[in-house]
Protein backbone atom coordinates (compact mmCIF):
# COMPACT_ATOMS: atom_id res chain seq x y z
CA UNK A 1 0.00 0.00 0.00
CA UNK A 2 2.69 2.18 0.42
CA UNK A 3 3.47 4.43 -2.81
CA UNK A 4 6.52 3.12 -4.39
CA UNK A 5 7.08 6.06 -6.82
CA UNK A 6 9.89 8.55 -4.76
CA UNK A 7 11.96 11.55 -5.88
CA UNK A 8 14.43 13.08 -5.20
CA UNK A 9 14.38 14.44 -1.18
CA UNK A 10 15.42 18.11 -0.79
CA UNK A 11 15.21 19.94 2.26
CA UNK A 12 11.99 22.52 2.32
CA UNK A 13 11.54 25.44 4.04
CA UNK A 14 7.71 24.74 4.86
CA UNK A 15 6.43 22.39 7.17
CA UNK A 16 7.57 18.75 6.93
CA UNK A 17 3.77 17.32 6.90
CA UNK A 18 0.98 18.12 4.95
CA UNK A 19 -2.22 18.63 6.88
CA UNK A 20 -3.97 15.34 5.52
CA UNK A 21 -2.16 12.79 7.54
CA UNK A 22 -1.29 14.86 10.82
CA UNK A 23 1.39 11.18 11.74
CA UNK A 24 2.76 12.78 14.71
CA UNK A 25 2.31 15.79 17.08
CA UNK A 26 2.94 19.27 18.35
CA UNK A 27 5.96 19.96 20.74
CA UNK A 28 8.03 17.86 22.24
CA UNK A 29 8.32 19.53 25.40
CA UNK A 30 4.32 19.12 25.35
CA UNK A 31 4.10 15.40 24.75
CA UNK A 32 6.34 14.28 27.48
CA UNK A 33 4.35 13.91 30.95
CA UNK A 34 6.19 15.94 33.77
CA UNK A 35 7.46 14.37 36.98
CA UNK A 36 4.33 15.25 38.90
CA UNK A 37 2.26 13.66 36.09
CA UNK A 38 4.57 10.54 36.89
CA UNK A 39 4.00 10.87 40.80
CA UNK A 40 0.09 10.62 40.55
CA UNK A 41 0.19 6.94 39.33
CA UNK A 42 2.37 3.76 40.00
CA UNK A 43 2.54 2.64 36.70
CA UNK A 44 1.65 5.77 33.96
CA UNK A 45 0.36 5.01 31.01
CA UNK A 46 1.74 7.71 27.97
CA UNK A 47 0.40 10.39 27.33
CA UNK A 48 0.75 12.54 23.93
CA UNK A 49 -0.77 15.82 22.74
CA UNK A 50 -0.79 16.22 19.14
CA UNK A 51 1.52 18.55 17.32
CA UNK A 52 2.72 19.91 13.69
CA UNK A 53 5.87 19.07 12.45
CA UNK A 54 5.89 22.77 11.14
CA UNK A 55 7.97 23.17 14.79
CA UNK A 56 10.59 20.96 13.38
CA UNK A 57 12.59 22.71 10.48
CA UNK A 58 13.89 20.31 7.87
CA UNK A 59 15.95 23.42 6.30
CA UNK A 60 19.04 22.04 8.51
CA UNK A 61 19.88 19.11 10.42
CA UNK A 62 21.67 21.21 13.01
CA UNK A 63 18.51 22.60 14.09
CA UNK A 64 16.65 19.24 13.97
CA UNK A 65 19.32 17.74 16.17
CA UNK A 66 18.75 20.50 18.27
CA UNK A 67 14.93 19.93 18.55
CA UNK A 68 15.65 16.41 19.10
CA UNK A 69 18.60 17.12 21.90
CA UNK A 70 16.25 19.24 23.64
CA UNK A 71 13.32 16.79 23.91
CA UNK A 72 14.92 13.40 24.74
CA UNK A 73 17.83 14.74 26.54
CA UNK A 74 20.04 11.46 27.49
CA UNK A 75 17.49 9.45 26.56
CA UNK A 76 18.51 9.07 23.02
CA UNK A 77 21.56 9.37 21.78
CA UNK A 78 22.64 11.70 19.04
CA UNK A 79 25.53 9.59 16.75
CA UNK A 80 27.81 11.32 14.03
CA UNK A 81 27.86 9.15 10.62
CA UNK A 82 31.14 8.37 11.02
CA UNK A 83 30.71 6.77 14.45
CA UNK A 84 27.58 4.88 12.80
CA UNK A 85 30.02 3.68 9.32
CA UNK A 86 33.52 2.48 12.11
CA UNK A 87 30.98 0.21 13.99
CA UNK A 88 29.26 -1.23 10.94
CA UNK A 89 32.76 -1.64 9.21
CA UNK A 90 31.23 1.08 7.00
CA UNK A 91 27.78 -0.99 6.24
CA UNK A 92 29.39 -3.93 5.23
CA UNK A 93 27.50 -6.48 3.04
CA UNK A 94 28.97 -8.66 5.70
CA UNK A 95 27.08 -7.36 8.58
CA UNK A 96 23.71 -6.71 6.46
CA UNK A 97 20.99 -7.80 8.91
CA UNK A 98 17.68 -7.35 6.34
CA UNK A 99 16.29 -4.72 3.96
CA UNK A 100 12.65 -4.04 3.32
CA UNK A 101 10.52 -0.91 2.34
CA UNK A 102 12.46 1.60 4.68
CA UNK A 103 16.16 0.77 3.29
CA UNK A 104 19.04 -1.40 5.24
CA UNK A 105 19.54 -2.55 8.05
CA UNK A 106 23.21 -3.65 9.43
CA UNK A 107 24.91 -5.09 12.82
CA UNK A 108 26.85 -3.17 14.33
CA UNK A 109 29.21 -3.40 17.84
CA UNK A 110 29.48 -0.42 20.14
CA UNK A 111 31.85 -0.24 23.24
CA UNK A 112 31.41 1.72 26.28
CA UNK A 113 34.11 4.30 24.99
CA UNK A 114 31.89 5.51 22.12
CA UNK A 115 29.47 7.56 24.67
CA UNK A 116 29.15 8.34 28.49
CA UNK A 117 26.56 6.00 30.10
CA UNK A 118 26.22 3.42 26.84
CA UNK A 119 27.14 -0.23 27.47
CA UNK A 120 29.05 -2.02 24.76
CA UNK A 121 26.71 -4.00 22.86
CA UNK A 122 25.38 -5.36 19.53
CA UNK A 123 23.23 -3.20 17.80
CA UNK A 124 20.73 -2.91 14.52
CA UNK A 125 21.89 0.20 12.35
CA UNK A 126 18.79 1.16 9.79
CA UNK A 127 19.62 3.05 6.86
CA UNK A 128 16.13 4.46 5.82
CA UNK A 129 15.53 5.30 2.11
CA UNK A 130 14.99 9.09 2.06
CA UNK A 131 13.38 9.67 -1.60
CA UNK A 132 10.22 11.10 -1.17
CA UNK A 133 8.68 13.03 1.97
CA UNK A 134 7.43 10.01 3.35
CA UNK A 135 10.90 8.71 4.08
CA UNK A 136 11.99 11.84 6.47
CA UNK A 137 8.09 11.65 7.74
CA UNK A 138 8.61 7.78 9.01
CA UNK A 139 12.45 8.24 10.11
CA UNK A 140 10.84 11.30 12.44
CA UNK A 141 7.71 9.53 13.23
CA UNK A 142 10.16 6.42 14.83
CA UNK A 143 12.01 8.63 16.88
CA UNK A 144 9.46 10.68 18.76
CA UNK A 145 7.21 7.46 19.30
CA UNK A 146 10.13 5.35 20.64
CA UNK A 147 11.71 8.10 22.26
CA UNK A 148 8.84 8.67 24.70
CA UNK A 149 7.60 5.13 24.81
CA UNK A 150 8.87 2.13 26.69
CA UNK A 151 7.63 -1.50 27.37
CA UNK A 152 9.36 -4.48 27.67
CA UNK A 153 7.62 -5.55 24.05
CA UNK A 154 8.82 -2.79 21.89
CA UNK A 155 12.00 -2.59 20.66
CA UNK A 156 14.33 -0.08 22.13
CA UNK A 157 15.11 3.09 20.41
CA UNK A 158 18.97 3.92 21.26
CA UNK A 159 19.93 7.00 19.17
CA UNK A 160 19.53 8.42 16.17
CA UNK A 161 21.70 10.26 13.14
CA UNK A 162 20.82 13.86 11.17
CA UNK A 163 23.30 14.63 9.10
CA UNK A 164 22.67 16.29 6.20
CA UNK A 165 20.50 13.95 3.99
CA UNK A 166 21.32 10.48 5.62
CA UNK A 167 18.58 9.63 8.11
CA UNK A 168 19.67 6.65 10.71
CA UNK A 169 18.30 4.85 13.51
CA UNK A 170 20.28 3.18 15.98
CA UNK A 171 18.20 -0.33 17.54
CA UNK A 172 18.61 -2.54 20.50
CA UNK A 173 19.86 -5.71 18.37
CA UNK A 174 17.22 -8.87 18.12
CA UNK A 175 19.52 -11.71 17.44
CA UNK A 176 16.62 -14.25 16.62
CA UNK A 177 15.79 -11.56 14.10
CA UNK A 178 11.51 -11.60 12.86
CA UNK A 179 8.82 -14.19 13.16
CA UNK A 180 8.63 -13.67 9.54
CA UNK A 181 11.90 -15.40 8.98
CA UNK A 182 10.97 -18.27 11.65
CA UNK A 183 7.80 -18.95 10.20
CA UNK A 184 8.53 -18.78 6.46
CA UNK A 185 12.15 -19.49 5.69
CA UNK A 186 12.27 -22.81 4.88
CA UNK A 187 15.71 -23.32 6.15
CA UNK A 188 14.50 -22.18 9.78
CA UNK A 189 13.93 -24.73 12.36
CA UNK A 190 9.92 -25.08 12.85
CA UNK A 191 8.88 -23.00 15.90
CA UNK A 192 7.41 -25.16 18.98
CA UNK A 193 3.70 -24.66 19.59
CA UNK A 194 4.90 -23.07 23.08
CA UNK A 195 6.83 -20.90 21.46
CA UNK A 196 4.27 -19.29 18.93
CA UNK A 197 1.65 -18.92 21.94
CA UNK A 198 4.51 -16.58 24.13
CA UNK A 199 5.30 -14.79 20.65
CA UNK A 200 1.79 -14.00 20.53
CA UNK A 201 1.01 -13.07 23.69
CA UNK A 202 4.38 -11.00 24.00
CA UNK A 203 3.03 -9.18 20.84
CA UNK A 204 -0.57 -8.72 22.18
CA UNK A 205 0.89 -7.04 25.50
CA UNK A 206 2.72 -4.65 23.03
CA UNK A 207 -0.03 -3.63 21.08
CA UNK A 208 -2.36 -3.20 24.41
CA UNK A 209 0.17 -0.56 25.84
CA UNK A 210 0.05 1.44 22.75
CA UNK A 211 -4.24 1.07 23.11
CA UNK A 212 -3.72 1.63 26.32
CA UNK A 213 -1.82 5.16 26.82
CA UNK A 214 -4.30 8.56 27.57
CA UNK A 215 -4.55 9.23 23.69
CA UNK A 216 -4.20 5.77 22.03
CA UNK A 217 -1.73 5.25 19.70
CA UNK A 218 -2.75 3.16 16.41
CA UNK A 219 0.15 0.64 15.22
CA UNK A 220 -1.40 0.76 12.02
CA UNK A 221 1.57 -1.46 10.44
CA UNK A 222 1.58 -4.91 12.56
CA UNK A 223 2.67 -8.03 10.55
CA UNK A 224 5.26 -10.65 11.18
CA UNK A 225 8.17 -9.06 9.90
CA UNK A 226 7.67 -6.10 12.56
CA UNK A 227 7.53 -8.83 15.37
CA UNK A 228 11.11 -9.15 16.65
CA UNK A 229 12.36 -11.48 19.01
CA UNK A 230 15.30 -11.32 21.75
CA UNK A 231 17.44 -14.76 22.88
CA UNK A 232 14.87 -15.82 24.60
CA UNK A 233 11.81 -15.37 22.44
CA UNK A 234 10.33 -12.54 23.65
CA UNK A 235 8.35 -10.23 21.17
CA UNK A 236 8.81 -6.75 20.52
CA UNK A 237 7.50 -4.63 17.89
CA UNK A 238 9.17 -2.65 15.56
CA UNK A 239 8.91 0.01 12.98
CA UNK A 240 6.88 2.97 14.35
CA UNK A 241 7.33 4.58 11.09
CA UNK A 242 3.43 4.30 10.04
CA UNK A 243 2.19 4.95 13.87
CA UNK A 244 -0.72 7.32 14.35
CA UNK A 245 -2.24 9.11 17.45
CA UNK A 246 -5.90 7.59 17.59
CA UNK A 247 -9.15 9.59 17.79
CA UNK A 248 -9.47 12.49 20.38
CA UNK A 249 -12.57 13.68 22.27
CA UNK A 250 -15.81 12.74 20.31
CA UNK A 251 -13.92 10.90 17.90
CA UNK A 252 -14.39 7.42 17.07
CA UNK A 253 -11.89 7.29 14.22
CA UNK A 254 -8.79 8.82 12.53
CA UNK A 255 -9.08 9.67 8.70
CA UNK A 256 -5.86 9.10 6.94
CA UNK A 257 -4.22 8.22 3.54
CA UNK A 258 -4.50 4.02 3.81
CA UNK A 259 -1.08 2.95 4.03
CA UNK A 260 0.34 -0.50 5.41
CA UNK A 261 0.71 -3.94 4.11
CA UNK A 262 -1.78 -5.85 2.00
CA UNK A 263 -3.03 -8.99 3.60
CA UNK A 264 -3.09 -7.59 6.94
CA UNK A 265 -4.80 -4.23 6.56
CA UNK A 266 -8.37 -4.25 7.83
CA UNK A 267 -10.89 -4.14 5.36
CA UNK A 268 -12.94 -1.02 6.51
CA UNK A 269 -9.59 1.05 6.50
CA UNK A 270 -8.99 0.09 3.14
CA UNK A 271 -12.16 0.95 2.06
CA UNK A 272 -12.96 4.49 3.89
CA UNK A 273 -9.57 5.59 5.29
CA UNK A 274 -11.11 5.55 8.59
CA UNK A 275 -8.62 4.00 11.40
CA UNK A 276 -9.28 2.97 15.02
CA UNK A 277 -6.96 0.32 17.06
CA UNK A 278 -9.77 -2.33 15.80
CA UNK A 279 -8.27 -2.06 12.85
CA UNK A 280 -4.83 -3.42 14.57
CA UNK A 281 -6.67 -5.73 16.40
CA UNK A 282 -7.45 -7.14 12.11
CA UNK A 283 -4.03 -7.44 11.78
CA UNK A 284 -3.03 -9.09 15.01
CA UNK A 285 -5.75 -11.60 14.21
CA UNK A 286 -3.97 -12.10 10.64
CA UNK A 287 -1.17 -12.98 12.67
CA UNK A 288 -2.28 -15.71 14.71
CA UNK A 289 -3.67 -17.24 11.71
CA UNK A 290 -0.09 -17.35 10.34
CA UNK A 291 1.23 -18.58 13.38
CA UNK A 292 -1.85 -21.60 13.12
CA UNK A 293 -1.01 -22.30 9.92
CA UNK A 294 2.36 -21.52 8.77
CA UNK A 295 1.12 -19.31 5.40
CA UNK A 296 1.36 -15.79 4.83
CA UNK A 297 -0.85 -13.79 4.57
CA UNK A 298 -0.95 -12.72 1.31
CA UNK A 299 0.83 -15.53 -1.14
CA UNK A 300 0.31 -15.17 -4.52
CA UNK A 301 1.95 -18.28 -5.31
CA UNK A 302 -0.68 -20.47 -4.56
CA UNK A 303 -4.19 -21.08 -6.14
CA UNK A 304 -5.91 -17.98 -5.91
CA UNK A 305 -8.55 -18.86 -3.77
CA UNK A 306 -6.06 -20.13 -1.21
CA UNK A 307 -3.75 -16.51 -2.02
CA UNK A 308 -5.76 -14.73 1.28
CA UNK A 309 -4.82 -16.27 4.46
CA UNK A 310 -8.03 -14.88 5.79
CA UNK A 311 -10.46 -15.63 3.63
CA UNK A 312 -8.68 -18.89 2.52
CA UNK A 313 -9.18 -20.01 6.55
CA UNK A 314 -12.37 -18.77 7.86
CA UNK A 315 -14.49 -21.40 6.81
CA UNK A 316 -12.04 -23.61 8.95
CA UNK A 317 -12.18 -21.85 12.40
CA UNK A 318 -15.46 -22.58 13.71
CA UNK A 319 -14.45 -26.01 14.97
CA UNK A 320 -11.12 -28.04 16.24
CA UNK A 321 -11.73 -31.04 13.42
CA UNK A 322 -11.93 -28.46 10.74
CA UNK A 323 -8.48 -26.62 12.68
CA UNK A 324 -6.18 -29.56 12.11
CA UNK A 325 -7.04 -29.21 8.28
CA UNK A 326 -5.02 -26.00 7.84
CA UNK A 327 -2.71 -26.31 10.96
CA UNK A 328 1.08 -25.74 10.04
CA UNK A 329 2.24 -29.23 9.14
CA UNK A 330 5.49 -28.08 10.15
CA UNK A 331 4.52 -28.53 13.76
CA UNK A 332 3.29 -32.22 12.94
CA UNK A 333 1.00 -32.32 15.90
CA UNK A 334 2.99 -31.37 18.57
CA UNK A 335 0.14 -28.69 19.75
CA UNK A 336 -2.44 -28.40 22.09
CA UNK A 337 -5.59 -29.37 20.56
CA UNK A 338 -7.65 -27.29 23.62
CA UNK A 339 -4.82 -24.57 22.59
CA UNK A 340 -5.36 -24.58 19.12
CA UNK A 341 -8.88 -24.46 19.33
CA UNK A 342 -8.59 -21.25 21.38
CA UNK A 343 -6.62 -19.75 18.95
CA UNK A 344 -8.63 -20.20 16.28
CA UNK A 345 -11.26 -18.72 18.06
CA UNK A 346 -9.46 -15.65 19.00
CA UNK A 347 -8.48 -15.18 15.45
CA UNK A 348 -11.76 -15.37 13.96
CA UNK A 349 -12.84 -13.11 16.15
CA UNK A 350 -10.33 -10.08 15.38
CA UNK A 351 -10.54 -10.77 11.76
CA UNK A 352 -14.83 -9.84 12.29
CA UNK A 353 -15.77 -7.77 9.22
CA UNK A 354 -17.33 -5.70 11.98
CA UNK A 355 -15.23 -3.84 13.90
CA UNK A 356 -17.65 -3.64 16.97
CA UNK A 357 -17.28 -7.60 17.01
CA UNK A 358 -13.08 -7.85 17.51
CA UNK A 359 -12.32 -8.00 21.24
CA UNK A 360 -9.91 -5.53 22.90
CA UNK A 361 -6.42 -6.30 23.48
CA UNK A 362 -6.76 -7.11 27.33
CA UNK A 363 -9.13 -9.95 26.66
CA UNK A 364 -6.97 -11.25 24.23
CA UNK A 365 -4.12 -11.49 26.21
CA UNK A 366 -6.60 -13.23 28.72
CA UNK A 367 -7.48 -15.53 26.21
CA UNK A 368 -3.87 -16.38 25.17
CA UNK A 369 -2.57 -16.50 28.49
CA UNK A 370 -5.18 -19.11 29.40
CA UNK A 371 -3.95 -21.20 26.90
CA UNK A 372 -0.81 -22.06 28.42
CA UNK A 373 0.52 -25.22 29.82
CA UNK A 374 -2.35 -26.97 28.25
CA UNK A 375 -0.48 -30.64 27.55
CA UNK A 376 -3.65 -32.56 25.44
CA UNK A 377 -1.02 -32.50 22.49
CA UNK A 378 -2.47 -33.51 18.80
CA UNK A 379 0.12 -36.08 18.16
CA UNK A 380 -0.97 -37.88 21.29
CA UNK A 381 -4.79 -37.93 21.22
CA UNK A 382 -5.11 -39.10 17.49
CA UNK A 383 -6.21 -36.00 15.73
CA UNK A 384 -2.95 -35.63 13.94
CA UNK A 385 -1.95 -38.28 10.70
CA UNK A 386 0.61 -40.73 11.84
CA UNK A 387 -0.12 -40.33 15.68
CA UNK A 388 -0.47 -44.05 17.60
CA UNK A 389 -4.28 -43.17 18.34
CA UNK A 390 -5.03 -42.88 14.54
CA UNK A 391 -2.73 -45.38 13.03
CA UNK A 392 -2.95 -43.65 9.83
CA UNK A 393 0.55 -42.24 8.23
CA UNK A 394 0.03 -39.77 5.39
CA UNK A 395 3.89 -38.74 5.00
CA UNK A 396 5.88 -35.97 5.24
CA UNK A 397 4.62 -32.73 5.82
CA UNK A 398 4.93 -31.55 2.96
CA UNK A 399 3.08 -34.73 1.37
CA UNK A 400 0.72 -33.95 3.55
CA UNK A 401 -0.21 -30.66 2.24
CA UNK A 402 -0.05 -31.87 -1.26
CA UNK A 403 -1.96 -34.77 -0.48
CA UNK A 404 -4.36 -33.26 2.04
CA UNK A 405 -4.06 -36.06 4.03
CA UNK A 406 -6.08 -35.04 7.08
CA UNK A 407 -9.33 -36.69 5.61
CA UNK A 408 -10.42 -32.86 5.30
CA UNK A 409 -12.55 -31.03 2.85
CA UNK A 410 -11.48 -28.54 0.53
CA UNK A 411 -12.14 -24.74 2.00
CA UNK A 412 -15.53 -24.64 -0.74
CA UNK A 413 -16.50 -27.58 0.50
CA UNK A 414 -16.32 -26.54 4.34
CA UNK A 415 -18.03 -23.46 3.50
CA UNK A 416 -20.62 -24.64 1.37
CA UNK A 417 -21.45 -27.51 4.84
CA UNK A 418 -21.58 -24.46 6.96
CA UNK A 419 -25.08 -23.76 8.28
CA UNK A 420 -24.18 -20.15 7.85
CA UNK A 421 -24.40 -20.97 3.97
CA UNK A 422 -27.48 -22.26 3.86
Amino acid sequence: MRSTKSQPWRPLTSKCCSADDHIIFRSFSRCRPSKSEFSKNIAPMPSFRKFSLSDISRSSSARINEDLAQSFGQDLYDFQLGELRAITQNFSSNFLLGEGGFGRVHKGYVDDSLRPGLKAQPVAVKLLDIEGLQGHREWLAEVIFLGQLRHPNLVKLIGYCCEDEERLLVYEFMPRGSLENHLFKRLSISLPWGTRLKIAIGAAKGLAFLHGAENPVIYRDFKTSNVLLDSDFNAKLSDFGLAKMGPEGSNTHVTTRVMGTYGYAAPEYVSTGHLTTKSDIYSFGVVLLELLTGRRAMDKKRPKNEQNLVDWARPYLISSRRLRCIMDPRLAGQYSVKGVKGMGLLAQQCVSLNPKDRPKMPAIIETLESLQNLKDMAVTCGQWPGSPKSGRYVGPPNRMRRENGFGCKSAAAVAAASPRSK
